[in-house]
């Protein structure tokens, strides 16, 4: 909904689920890297919370909404921000003297008045926006307001409220609803489905993160899963957009997979998924409700995969230093006042990230995925492949799959990249 201050799916169809099943599947897709909702955990155990999330609170204003509006029913739809932390223990990739918590993987999840669409805009951590004054909730520390600032450190400033209150600033929108996953919780949830297959179209060899993979088709799980979402150095051009665009590939594969008939058909595997994004998560007071958690399954019910997007907030680099972005204003405000007002949107053809292309077939090639799970590290070889996939991945070909148009949808912008969640891309090496 509306801060008071201030082409759609290219791609086949899938079948309606349960709200719930559908609940679990976007939301657990887009928290692999962020958070994880328990809304699953809710339904599925009848409306009561199994295990007991960590709370935190946000701003009072975000606070009275949250406790007081439906969120199925939300004025201008209702908005969700999704944190990854990387608290850098054993981050051995990182190339800056740092300590503490940090918000490197921010993901604004905007749901549709109608509940027809969902758009999930990724913010990267190299961007130079203004951060407001900031508590840290654990020390007490108060940091003041910063004119530009490194989009990444509001997370340790003040915790998920201060991320919270630098996205409302950046967007002009009101977010009632947060929560934060570490990277504990993404190795739990892709044990929980025995692995993800994600498609890689030229090998990635990524000495930081220990992850070597073959062109062609992998499963991915436990810290294979980690690493090919955390990998920077091995896709792309090396940078965080590039990790981000990579990232699209392994949450729409995720999301294809639990929304399968082989695993909306397996309650254990579903109900595992669940625990394990509950018992890593730290949710907002406001979301932490039973009543919250089986309305956003309500949300969600019966929307097409189709109809769910995965942006990259537009950016542009940073005249003042190579290694850091700031936002494109011109493509911002567009996206910005389509979030505002709950504008069906649709992207361009061609707007996947730096690294990612489409694939040939637009289907994960059958037989060619790893039956295992991937071990990456010493052995150099992790979810080895057949070598006739490689070619097939390489391919940027646009998939054969029935596009699905959104009625009445605003085009984006083209410099505005991503993908809906049933477009099935590979992640390109570098």
């Amino acid at each position: 909904m509306p801060k008071p201050t201030g082409p759609m799916a290219r791609h086949g169809r899938l079948p309606r689920h349960r709200a719930w099943a559908t609940a679990l599947g976007i939301v657990a897709s887009v928290l692999a890297v962020a958070l994880v909702s328990g809304t699953s955990v809710a339904a599925i155990a009848g409306g009561t919370l199994v295990a007991a999330p960590k709370t935190v609170p946000l701003s009072t204003d975000d606070q009275k909404v949250a406790s007081t509006a439906d969120i199925t029913a939300m004025q201008g739809g209702a908005n969700i921000l999704l944190i990854g932390s990387d608290t850098r223990i054993g981050q051995f990739d990182s190339d800056e003297d740092v300590q503490g918590a940090r918000n490197d993987v921010t993901i604004l999840v905007h749901i549709s008045q109608d509940h027809q669409q969902l758009t999930a805009v990724s913010f990267p951590r190299d961007l130079m926006v203004p951060i407001p004054a900031c508590t840290n909730p654990a020390t007490g520390t108060t940091y003041p307001a910063a004119a530009s600032a490194q989009f990444n450190t509001s997370l340790g400033n003040g915790g998920v409220s201060c991320v919270v209150d630098t996205v409302e600033n950046l967007t002009g929108l009101r977010i009632p609803y947060a929560g934060l996953i570490t990277f504990d919780g993404v190795i739990s949830m892709s044990n929980a489905l025995g692995g993800v297959d994600v498609c890689v179209a030229q090998p990635i060899n990524d000495e930081y993160t220990g992850l070597h993979l073959s062109a062609g088709e992998h499963t991915l799980q436990g810290s294979d899963a980690l690493a090919f979402l955390r990998t920077r150095h091995g896709v792309g051009d090396g940078s965080d957009l590039a990790r981000i665009s990579s990232q699209q590939v392994f949450l729409s594969a995720l999301l294809r997979k639990i929304t399968s008939g082989d695993t909306l058909t397996d309650p254990v595997t579903l109900y595992r998924l669940a625990s394990a994004a509950l018992h890593n998560m730290t949710l907002s007071d406001g979301l932490a409700q039973a009543r919250s958690l089986v309305g956003l399954a309500t949300t969600l019910r019966g929307m097409d995969t189709g109809n769910m997007l995965f942006v990259q907030y537009p950016v542009a680099d940073d005249p003042a230093d190579s290694a850091r972005v700031i936002v494109d204003q011109e493509a911002a405000h567009t996206l910005n006042v389509a979030l505002q007002t709950d504008q069906k949107t649709s992207l361009s053809d061609s707007t996947t990230g730096r690294a990612s292309e489409e694939s040939k077939s637009g289907t994960a090639a059958s037989g060619t995925a790893s039956s295992g799970s991937g071990t990456s590290g010493a052995s150099g070889s992790a979810g080895s492949s057949s070598a006739g996939s490689s070619s097939s991945a390489a391919s940027s070909a646009k998939s054969s799959a029935t596009p699905t148009p959104t009625t009445s949808a605003t085009p984006l912008p083209s410099s505005i990249t991503g993908q809906s969640a049933n477009e099935q891309t590979c992640s390109v090496g570098n």
